[in-house]
């Protein structure tokens, strides 16, 4: 018995080089809407949200302009911890505060939003503007790509599935 893979696309992570910004592009078979969900919804976030190896659970999930969330990941039984904000949920765009709770001071503003390309595919776009360029840069050189692109793929794998 032979068992294929199905590869995911991976996404486009770049660094700006004027302002402290990680800027992520990725294409998705599915529609705007099913990606805000996917987002907003937190019993789908905490199944796609990665890397793979990861266990999230949500502490708290207010989705509306002025809410907040929290939630914890692990990973070989230590904690990690994550908080922010949400300052505008929209139809297609979220506008959100994000901390990792081992660097509480260190906040980056991310700006979400999904772009309908037609056929039923979507490009999500990812910007996140960090405190400075070397909190952007720790996050590139983190390993930050794999939590990234197996995130992603979960969320291939929902819309592959009909659950999203």
């Amino acid at each position: 018995m032979s068992t294929t893979a199905t590869r995911y696309p991976e996404a486009a992570i770049e660094a700006d080089k004027e302002v402290p910004i990680i800027r992520i592009t990725r294409d998705f078979r599915g529609t705007p809407a099913q990606l805000m969900k996917a987002h907003t919804d937190p019993e789908l976030f905490v199944r796609w949200n990665g890397p793979d190896s990861v266990a999230n659970r949500i502490v708290e999930w207010d989705v509306r302009d002025g809410g907040s969330w929290h939630y914890i990941s692990t990973h070989e039984g230590q904690e990690h911890g994550f908080r922010g904000c949400f300052h505008t949920v929209g139809e297609d765009k979220i506008v959100q505060t994000f901390t990792w709770l081992g660097m509480p001071d260190q906040v980056s503003l991310e700006t979400l939003w999904f772009e309908d390309l037609g056929d039923g595919t979507t490009r999500l776009h990812a910007q996140s503007l960090c405190d400075s360029f070397e909190a952007r840069d720790g996050w590139l050189s983190s390993g930050m790509e794999v939590g990234v692109n197996e995130g992603y793929a979960g969320i291939d794998k929902l819309l592959a599935s009909g659950e999203l």
